[in-house]
């Protein structure tokens, strides 16, 4: 198996590091590299690639930048020389998190990772997306994720976030990577007890908090309301008034 990559990174030596590294391990196969952050964006749209090595502060544009720009995101290894934003990396759900000068064991380790991860996402798309054990009237489905089948409470989901094809489902207690696509979610939600609201999320109508200024409030996360979803959604939220 072949794990398809590029970098990103305004400083050429560092290009220089991952293209050694990577032509070490015979399942990495480096197909390109930038410079400038800007010129990947219309590559990494056009091209099926599995993972990206992205350096965070460019001048062009930063890495967190690139990524939110980004409607399908491969697998991400931030490569950086600032341990400031480990955070944000996390939030954004990349891989690894790798600070400059990047050993060659620490470099493995990192890609390690994604190669397990696409392992899985092959055997996945081999297998049933979700797991129909149980009736509408149920309080709880099943959706498959990259490693296991998790058991779901209707009452218990707060919101769904779209993450390139894939749905993240955030319930009380921890969010939940499912490899469902939209339609198969859809199938599962209560129209009586989610709406979406946005082309990234769908949200649990008795979880809102407060609604203003066109973002719904849960908990701590503030959601937009996009334009092509605002009219449904207060047409709801008028319903409940």
């Amino acid at each position: 198996m072949k794990i398809n990559c590029i970098a990103i990174d305004d400083e050429p030596l560092a290009l220089d590091i991952i293209r050694d590294y990577c032509s070490r391990l015979p399942f990495l196969n480096l197909v390109k590299t930038f410079e400038n952050p800007l010129d990947s964006i219309g590559y990494i749209r056009d091209h099926p690639l599995d993972l990206l090595f992205l350096d965070i502060q460019m001048e062009e544009l930063s890495g967190i930048q690139l990524l939110n720009a980004l409607s399908h995101r491969p697998y991400v290894i931030f490569t950086t020389a600032y341990d400031s934003y480990a955070l944000q990396g996390f939030e954004l759900d990349v891989i690894d998190y790798l600070l400059k000068p990047i050993s060659f064991e620490r470099f493995v380790k990192g890609v390690n990772k994604v190669f397990e991860k696409v392992q899985t996402d092959q055997r996945a798309s081999n297998t049933p997306e979700t797991v129909p054990a149980f009736s509408p009237g149920d309080p709880f489905f099943f959706v498959k994720t990259e490693t296991r089948i998790e058991k779901i409470r209707y009452a218990d989901v707060l919101f769904v976030e779209g993450m390139g094809d894939y749905w993240r489902i955030i319930t009380s207690s921890k969010k939940i990577m499912s490899l469902l696509n939209y339609k198969k979610l859809e199938e599962l939600l209560p129209q009586n007890q989610f709406v979406r609201v946005h082309k990234s999320f769908i949200v649990a109508l008795d979880k809102i908090d407060s609604v203003e200024r066109n973002r719904i409030k849960i908990g701590e996360r503030l959601i937009p309301i996009s334009e092509t979803y605002r009219k449904t959604f207060f047409d709801r939220i008028e319903k409940k008034s």
